[in-house]
């Protein structure tokens, strides 16, 4: 049992990068004292000025009010052995089988064992990163025990606690988690982590204490489910686009008011992109070949997800021509980052260039000088939304950023062309002549779609069963 009065556990957090930087913040921001550190002595030197060496919502902030608080040493040994419990928050890359490598997380695991071997103070040491089912037990926690000399459960203690956060809103994330999940080695170790939480934590989310295969089966689902919610609406904004008058936004908002499916994710537009949710469909379809399993959900949601950009560029393909100028209004993968992994926003881009259209100009309002490393010259990015519609022959609202609802139709050219993924001006547009406004997710003219439902039902009402059934 542990007493409220006595607790005030020190904190250390191995890697400081978007995630464990923000988390490091977070903790000291609740009033606790933090010690990070991390390979890279940029990071180092960036936490111990001040500054803050990731780019992410409320980060900087939080570091520059808090410095009293937090430090950052080179030093693995010295920021175990100087805190009560270790957050390991490092890199855990996928090759290309789906698998996450622990080689980061091992050598980690190894350093802080040489650490624990020098003390006989109890110490718990919580893996972040997201990994695969059975990468605790038959992973890391052997490197941990074999360096340290000592047995896990007995000796110190070890966890698995993955945080569910999105880029842009990591820091509201990791301090009110819908959820979190312990994924513990003995009841000390789960029991002390829990305590840790609730002192952290700004919210009252539960706490699912398990075993580590749970907890790492857990992670991945979640985000697995997400895709699917995410394929799944945009495969009904595909059916509305060819019903007449239908709209996806009403189906999606209704469908998601019932209790067993939720609205959150459930919003036609893009595919989904990002450092976490491609990786951890393929990490899924690993694991399910892995122990003898068929993925076919996972993997047909790749492939739809896949596809995506060069089904909605489809659209649009018929209004380009060599001499077009082609805007696109977001480029990282969701807004509030300046991430452009496995950005969908990218695809049309490139699809663009490939068009063979005069002039592609593009706008973000956190990631243009990361377009701008990954394309050079070949297109320009501007520096504000309306600046980048202004001249532009096409127009693609490619993102849902807030930024650009605040566009109006004096801002785009009189005979421009927009294709709205997410919907996002449609009330500017509703009645205006001039600009072709088109939005995915809404179903067009009353003769689009209509000739096959005519015929369908049609025959279906002459048919004899029909027939006799009002006879």
């Amino acid at each position: 049992m542990i007493e409220a009065q006595s607790f005030t556990p020190r904190f250390s957090l191995v890697g400081l990068g978007k995630l464990g930087a923000t988390m490091a913040a977070a903790i000291a921001k609740r009033g606790f004292e933090v010690v990070g550190t991390d390979v890279n002595p940029r990071n180092v030197e960036a936490i111990n000025a001040g500054r803050s060496p990731i780019m992410e919502t409320g980060v900087a902030e939080a570091i520059a009010a808090n410095r009293g608080r937090l430090r950052a040493v080179h030093s693995c040994e010295e920021a175990v052995l100087s805190s009560d419990l270790t957050f390991v928050v490092v890199p855990t890359p996928s090759d290309e089988s789906g698998r996450f490598s622990l080689s980061y997380a091992a050598d980690v695991f190894q350093s802080i064992g040489r650490a624990l071997a020098k003390t006989d103070k109890y110490h718990v040491v919580v893996l972040v990163s997201t990994v695969l089912p059975g990468s605790m037990q038959f992973g890391l926690l052997p490197v941990i025990e074999e360096a340290s000399g000592k047995k896990a459960g007995r000796d110190f203690g070890v966890c698995y606690s993955p945080e569910f956060i999105a880029l842009g809103t990591v820091m509201r994330d990791f301090l009110n988690p819908d959820v979190f999940v312990i994924g513990e080695s003995d009841e000390r170790a789960g029991a002390y982590l829990a305590r840790c939480y609730e002192l952290l934590r700004e919210n009252q989310a539960p706490c699912v204490r398990t075993g580590f295969h749970n907890a790492e089966l857990i992670k991945i689902s979640i985000n697995v489910y997400v895709t699917m919610k995410i394929t799944f609406a945009n495969l009904l904004g595909a059916i509305c686009e060819q019903l007449p008058g239908a709209d996806v936004d009403v189906v999606t908002r209704t469908v998601g008011v019932d209790q067993r499916i939720g609205g959150k994710y459930l919003t036609a537009g893009l595919g989904f992109g990002g450092p976490c949710f491609p990786r951890d469909n393929g990490a899924m379809i690993y694991t399910a070949k892995l122990l003898g399993e068929a993925m076919d959900l996972a993997e047909t949601v790749t492939r739809v997800n896949r596809q995506w950009p060069e089904r909605l560029f489809a659209q649009i393909r018929p209004d380009l021509g060599p001499d077009t100028t082609v805007a696109v209004l977001g480029l990282a993968y969701k807004p509030a980052t300046q991430v452009l992994e496995e950005s969908q926003s990218i695809d049309l881009v490139r699809l663009a260039l490939k068009a063979g259209v005069k002039r592609v100009v593009a706008y973000d309002p956190l990631a243009g000088d990361e377009a701008r490393a990954v394309f050079g010259n070949e297109i320009t990015v501007a520096g504000s939304a309306r600046e980048c519609v202004a001249g532009a022959d096409v127009v693609i609202i490619s993102t849902p950023d807030p930024a650009f609802r605040s566009l109006r139709a004096g801002d785009f050219r009189p005979s421009a062309v927009v294709f709205d993924c997410w919907r996002l001006l449609r009330d500017e547009f509703a009645s205006h002549l001039g600009i072709t406004y088109k939005a995915y997710g809404l179903g067009g003219s009353p003769l689009q779609g209509s000739g096959r439902l005519r015929t369908a039902w049609a025959l279906e009402a002459h048919t004899p069963a029909v027939a006799s059934a009002h006879g």
